[in-house]
């Protein structure tokens, strides 16, 4: 069964003059990286709050910071130090070079927060990351409407009772709290204009393009918006996912595989396409 959708998606992308990428959560798992998805793995992750009962939504929102800045934080603090240290896939390579090899290229869209795709070598003015990044920073007050980089923010974190115990980090204008700029559960505080930007960049892409094909890895149902975005092109799309493969119609591939095994297995019939052309 594989074996024919994988040579289907691989022609799709042979076909196209351009490629969107889509990505959620389950895109950094080959990398080693955790789905905090709900409250299972989140409390895996974080036994002291699963202890405390503290839920996924509890903790990934703006009124963490009111209630226990220094809980926040450590969540944050924690994982911010993760992916700083997380060596992407092979598979960002893969993506990169199927995207590279498209007359007209390629775009990322990702709701996840992780910089991996910077990180993997991707430029990082051909992605779009709409629920923000945890490698940029905005004041909690919103004193002004300023994103900067943490590029320069050391964070010490009691893991075991996911707490910050370095100094709490603070907005350089008003000196109050500073935030990960990340789109949270009930948020009304987000500071949007960097993801805006980048979505303009990908609407002026888009509009280049005209047979674009769709991958999409690891975006699960539960946070539907980049599967949404990816079945808004009214386009075939390559949907992969372990556990939600799920597609609209016949003209769309369902891989039912992670994310690094789909892709070298794609990656492998797309060469030998090109081998043939």
């Amino acid at each position: 069964m594989n074996s024919e959708a994988i040579k289907k998606a691989a022609q799709l992308i042979h076909e196209a003059d351009s490629l969107f990428i889509g990505t959620g959560a389950g895109m950094g798992l080959d990398s080693g990286l955790a789905d905090f998805r709900g409250n299972h793995g989140f409390w895996k992750a974080y036994p002291k709050l699963g202890n405390a009962g503290i839920e996924f939504t509890e903790m990934a929102n703006p009124m963490a910071f009111v209630k226990n800045p220094r809980q926040a934080w450590g969540f944050y603090g924690h994982r911010l130090n993760q992916y700083r240290q997380t060596k992407p896939h092979a598979g960002f390579d893969i993506l990169k070079k199927l995207g590279e090899s498209r007359p007209l290229g390629y775009f990322v869209f990702t709701s996840n927060v992780d910089g991996q795709f910077q990180k993997a070598g991707f430029d990082p003015a051909i992605i779009a990351e709409c629920h923000g990044s945890i490698h940029h920073l905005q004041c909690q007050d919103r004193c002004t409407g300023a994103i900067w980089e943490a590029d320069d923010l050391q964070v010490e974190v009691d893991t075991e009772n996911c707490l910050l115990t370095s100094e709490l980090p603070v907005c350089p204008e008003c000196r109050s709290l500073a935030r990960p700029n990340i789109l949270m559960f009930n948020d009304w505080g987000w500071i949007g204009e960097r993801t805006e930007w980048q979505i303009a960049k990908l609407n002026q892409w888009y509009h280049r393009t005209k047979k674009m094909a769709v991958i999409e890895l690891g975006a699960g149902i539960h946070v539907p918006t980049v599967r949404r975005v990816c079945e808004s092109f009214n386009v075939p799309m390559i949907r992969i996912n372990p556990g939600e493969p799920q597609v609209r119609s016949n003209n769309d591939v369902s891989l039912p595989l992670g994310a690094l095994e789909a892709l070298e297995q794609i990656y492998s019939e797309f060469q030998t396409l090109n081998n043939r052309s």
